[in-house]
């Protein structure tokens, strides 16, 4: 197989470290994600006040042929760019996978035919899980 045919061909990981469903937790934006408060006021400021609904339609109104999920922004991010308590980013992005290995992985059997790709976004307790299985035996 030439690297043109493997898509795994500049991965560091190889195809049987994502086979499988893989839970990753605490990743995705909830009401509960932390925001910044103004210690003078007691109040959370405006731009980090957001629903997850608010935050699910974001992630949905990116026009990409890859599927985007709601990830949490930290609360440092939230107060340098004075930006929403969320981002949204691919659902095998490294930030909700934990590693760029392991976000080049997700990527590879994603685009790959010989893969099926499947996630799960449960935005009541911030667990993101991606199942990936062969084509051939899905």
């Amino acid at each position: 197989m030439t690297s043109d045919d493997d898509p795994f061909h500049d991965c560091e990981l190889d195809p049987e470290t994502i086979l499988g469903t893989h839970t990753f937790e605490d990743v995705l934006f909830t009401d509960e994600t932390e925001t910044p408060m103004n210690v003078l006021t007691g109040e959370t400021p405006a731009h980090s006040q957001a629903t997850v609904e608010e935050a699910k339609e974001f992630a949905a109104s990116i026009d990409t042929e890859t599927p985007k999920v709601a990830l949490s922004a930290s609360v440092e991010s939230q107060v340098e760019t004075q930006s929403k308590p969320y981002t949204a980013a691919a659902f095998f992005h490294f930030k909700a996978t934990g590693s760029l290995a392991h976000h080049r992985a997700y990527h590879a059997a994603y685009e790959a035919d010989a893969f099926v790709v499947d996630f799960e976004a449960d935005y009541e307790s911030g667990d993101l899980t991606i199942t990936v299985e062969r084509a051939d035996e899905a």
